[in-house]
């Protein structure tokens, strides 16, 4: 069984980046780690021994993880900001490969424009996310039916989304990071309107 520790994982473990996660563990393919959480992308300044929670993550973040590769082969997750692209790209480093597939859902961009974004020597495939979910929005796109998974546990989702992830692409227009920024909107504060 694959621990976290053979993976590239045991770095972001290590530094503290995985968070609250909702599955970090073996997955059912032989050799595969699969982490379900959050990745802490930015850290708040810690005075002496106080542990504060990160400033800035990526959530809802899906990604997978082989045996004694030392990079990241998928991954998809929301940022708040599409400038926190680079602070994403910054934290995983090395992890990034050429041929990974990366999808990252941002709140701020228009929501009926996708983009192909490189950096950190990956492509990022750009996309709206307003009031879904990245699981839900990720299952549309990759077109795979809510129905046939809804009887699988979180280890054989993350499979068949990952498997799926894995063969998917698309021809969106391809942006630099620094147009990215310019064609971002205001952040939305993510707790307005909300109940109290």
């Amino acid at each position: 069984m694959t621990t976290l520790d053979q993976t590239v994982f045991a770095k972001l473990n290590a530094d503290k980046r995985l968070q609250n996660p909702v599955f970090k563990d073996a997955t059912k393919k032989p050799g595969r780690f699969g982490f379900r959480g959050e990745i802490a992308i930015k850290f708040a300044e810690q005075l002496a021994d106080e542990a504060r929670p990160p400033e800035i993550t990526a959530d809802q973040v899906m990604t997978i993880a082989h045996e004694g590769e030392t990079g990241i082969p998928f991954f998809t997750g929301y940022l708040l900001s599409f400038e926190y692209l680079k602070l994403l790209v910054d934290a995983l480093g090395d992890a990034l490969q050429p041929d990974g597939k990366y999808i990252m859902f941002c709140n701020n961009i228009d929501l009926l424009k996708k983009y192909k974004v490189s950096m950190g020597g990956a492509t990022f495939y750009i996309l709206p996310l307003d009031e879904s979910t990245v699981y839900n929005e990720l299952l549309e796109l990759l077109r795979l039916e809510k129905n046939d998974l809804k009887k699988l546990d979180t280890a054989a989702k993350l499979d068949v989304v990952a498997d799926k992830a894995l063969a998917f692409s698309a021809n969106y227009p391809e942006i630099t990071f620094e147009e990215g920024l310019k064609l971002m909107g205001p952040v939305r504060n993510p707790n307005e309107n909300r109940p109290v």
